[in-house]
């Protein structure tokens, strides 16, 4: 489930690192299915062990620790992953632990309930060819209409779908993609080929808007509850839904009904009232 927002507060969370040295990774015992690791364990110590962290960013739906030795330490939540440091939702499924020194953080954890997740290791050049352009769109945050024109506009994929596409738009989920077309008053199964330059325009401001307010909120804790903030508490964006996971429902907007379809196997919610098909 990790989308921008809770990927972001996650990040925030374990910024602290920055300016640190990492002097121990530490793999945690955990009775589920293992994660994956690359290189392997041992291997990746070497390599990350007394190097400074030079920064902490994201790339899309992942938190990355950018090192002195210009490699970069990916992890990747995936469904039900978390990047945190103090308390874990439950210590029985940490995965990894990494013991700092000389920054703001001296311990931060790889948490994972299912074991989906994935932590790689990748210098430059292997950084650029998994999460470079060619593979990773621009940021959902930063993105613009002119961008999304560029990506999507020859698309006969509907709108909904194709926000769903990293390679368009980086860090983009099924919940904010419901949430940002509501805002934009389109309609999900729009085709990108049919919007209109104002149309692109307002999805990429409600792009920025949905995604930023969500951050304020520290992001979405749904029914599994796995997601949690930095004082291990349900993030707060739920409560603020339009229309995601809210069917049959008032929209906020109209107080018509909202509906839902599916989408690519995935739920879409949405008003047909303010989201019509022009």
């Amino acid at each position: 489930m990790p989308e921008l927002p809770e990927v972001e507060t996650m990040r925030r969370n374990v910024a602290g690192a920055t300016g640190a040295t990492i002097v121990a990774v530490e793999k945690l015992a955990c009775p589920r299915k293992p994660i994956g690791v690359t290189p392997r364990l041992d291997r990746l110590r070497r390599r990350v062990v007394e190097r400074t962290v030079a920064a902490v960013e994201r790339a899309g739906k992942r938190v990355v620790l950018r090192l002195d030795s210009g490699e970069r330490l990916i992890l990747e939540p995936r469904m039900t992953g978390l990047v945190g440091a103090g308390e874990s939702p439950n210590p029985l499924y940490l995965r990894l632990g990494f013991t700092l020194e000389g920054g703001g953080l001296d311990y931060c954890w790889y948490w994972d309930q299912r074991g989906l997740g994935k932590v790689h290791l990748y210098d430059e050049a292997e950084f650029a060819r998994a999460l470079g352009p060619a593979k990773l769109g621009p940021d959902g945050l930063f993105v613009t209409d002119q961008q999304l024109r560029e990506r999507l506009a020859s698309s006969r994929r509907p709108i909904k779908v194709a926000l769903l596409d990293q390679q368009a738009v980086a860090g983009i989920g099924n919940i904010y993609a419901a949430e940002i077309l509501h805002v934009a008053g389109v309609h999900p199964a729009t085709r990108c080929d049919r919007l209109t330059r104002q149309r692109w325009r307002c999805i990429a401001d409600a792009t920025h808007e949905v995604l930023e307010e969500a951050i304020r909120y520290e992001g979405s804790s749904l029914g599994d509850g796995t997601y949690r903030n930095k004082l291990n508490q349900d993030g707060g964006y739920q409560h603020h839904h339009r229309v995601y996971g809210r069917a049959g429902e008032p929209c906020p907007r109209c107080r018509g009904a909202v509906e839902r379809i599916v989408q690519a196997q995935r739920s879409t919610f949405f008003c047909s009232q303010c989201q019509t098909r022009r």
